[in-house]
């Protein structure tokens, strides 16, 4: 009988280990089924769209943000800020512009205008980055796998250099480029010159958050006196992270990412979700040299 008993032992620890083993696979399996969607690229108004699905949703729709990338950037070039959007609930689609250098031995396009010579540019010059973001929205409004999915009543533009420009302009610092709908524009390290010479930023009539770093040779256009800041009406904020570059907001801001993020997100939630304004926009976190704002929550310079 022991001998029996003996011989059984292995068999039954292994139908235990078996057992555990599929209780584990069957976990694994029903969270891959709930866990949120992964930044992916798919084919939208014949462009090539980096797309951060939100991890959660309120009312059932989520609310959108239009990303875009900087002069010679990628979509996905700031992909640490657009998961914190995910994660926060936001639906993130930004199209790879013309200019991109994405593929592995891609040849810089030279600029359509010199960068030092704003006088040259006009609302022909990078028109395309604008027409990409308007092409890519009215694709969303018509494609049976989005539209549904999104709230077009809460449209964010966000953009990063070259792409900071292009959301202005939509924004209403090109007149001809006006994009109808937006809430709020988030403009990173923007490129602001051509719209200080043409003095065309008291035309924006949304809500705008800058940020710059204190070692980017943009941030002078954008905090100096008659600057894009002074320039634009309110609400504004100017939010400056000490220490940081013009590459703070893709590949080279590892220190400054949560903050980055934070700021951000404290901006979207109050001006795009409507939620009540986090005090984290009138006040100034550890990495931040300068923060300045004029809105309904009062003036700080």
């Amino acid at each position: 009988m022991s001998s029996m008993l003996i011989s059984r032992r292995p068999a039954r620890q292994f139908g235990r280990i078996l057992l555990s083993l599929l209780a584990v696979l069957c976990a694994l399996t029903l969270w891959a089924a709930a866990a949120p969607a992964a930044e992916e690229t798919v084919s939208l108004a014949g462009l090539a769209v980096t797309v951060w699905p939100p991890e959660r949703t309120e009312g059932g729709k989520a609310p959108l943000i239009l990303f875009s990338h900087g002069y010679n950037g990628c979509a996905a070039q700031s992909g640490f800020l657009m998961s914190a959007f995910a994660r926060a609930g936001y639906a993130v689609f930004a199209p790879s512009h013309l200019d991109n250098m994405c593929a592995a031995g891609t040849k810089a396009p030279p600029p359509e205008a010199p960068f030092g010579k704003p006088e040259m540019w006009g609302e022909a010059t990078y028109r395309d980055r604008a027409d990409d973001l308007r092409h890519l929205l009215a694709a969303l409004e018509a494609d049976a796998r989005w539209r549904d999915r999104l709230d077009f009543t809460k449209l964010a533009l966000a953009g990063h250099s070259l792409g900071g420009f292009t959301v202005l302009g939509l924004a209403g610092a090109w007149p001809g480029w006006k994009l109808p709908g937006v809430k709020a524009v988030l403009a990173f390290a923007a490129y602001s010159r051509p719209f200080l010479w043409y003095g065309t930023l008291e035309r924006l009539s949304v809500p705008v958050m800058y940020q710059a770093g204190s070692l980017d040779r943009m941030t002078a256009s954008l905090s100096a006196p008659l600057g894009a800041y002074d320039q634009t009406p309110a609400p504004k904020y100017y939010v400056e992270f000490k220490g940081a570059d013009h590459s703070a907001w893709s590949i080279n801001g590892a220190a400054f990412r949560r903050t980055i993020a934070a700021y951000s997100l404290a901006f979207l939630d109050h001006y795009v979700k409507g939620a009540p304004a986090d005090p984290l926009l009138t006040e100034k976190a550890d990495r931040v040299a300068t923060l300045r704002y004029q809105s309904e929550l009062g003036v700080g310079e």
